[in-house]
């Protein structure tokens, strides 16, 4: 039923990902995204009184990125990322980086679970940009300074996965950020020749 709920009111995401380098930027992803049952359960405690009593929660502020992304996760079911970058020190690459990253709480699954700790970075608000009546845009620049030379497990890790994750729609202290959307992309190997561009658009009706 609740996934019912983005389906009546039509909310429909977009994903667009360019490299930029020397001034230069060039498309190198562009589809649509999953809007996964997170969304309307953020929407069903807003329509109903039932969640936060303060709008900033419903808010999309902050986001994930992963290294083990795959198509079976995209499906409304899909509650979390498959392997999120799991600490400062993976998202930041120096001291550089423009990256504000934090460690906090995450539903899933309608639990609230700590364990292993998740991290999440602030979309800033200048960032976030209205298009049109009905659309909003959430700009996600990722500079030469940050997510550089993944490795997971002795391996190469190559980033192909990112969440777009509601603030705190139940109203928890401490606050449980929930998935709101989520798209797997092909793989980057980050390093700090270039930076990436994340433009992803969430249309309502």
């Amino acid at each position: 039923m609740e996934q019912k709920l983005t389906e009546n009111l039509n909310i429909k995401g977009h994903l667009t990902i360019s490299k930029f380098k020397d001034g230069q930027e060039d498309l190198i992803f562009d589809d649509n995204n999953v809007i996964v049952s997170g969304f309307s359960v953020g929407l069903s405690y807003l329509f109903s009184k039932l969640g936060s009593n303060s709008i900033i929660d419903y808010q999309l502020d902050t986001f994930q990125l992963g290294v083990s992304g795959h198509v079976g996760n995209q499906v409304s079911s899909t509650y979390q990322l498959s392997a999120p970058l799991s600490g400062i020190e993976e998202y930041n690459s120096n001291t550089d980086s423009n990256l504000y990253v934090f460690s906090s709480h995450q539903i899933k699954n309608s639990v609230i679970t700590n364990s292993p700790v998740p991290y999440f970075v602030k979309i800033p608000f200048t960032k976030v940009t209205r298009i049109d009546e009905r659309s909003v845009r959430y700009t996600i620049f990722i500079d030469e300074d940050s997510c550089n030379n993944l490795v997971r497990n002795g391996v190469d890790a190559n980033l192909n996965e990112i969440g777009l994750f509601m603030k705190n729609p139940r109203g928890d202290s401490p606050e449980a950020s929930i998935l709101a959307a989520y798209k797997y992309f092909s793989n980057i190997r980050k390093t700090d020749d270039f930076s990436l561009i994340f433009r992803w658009t969430i249309t309502f009706g």
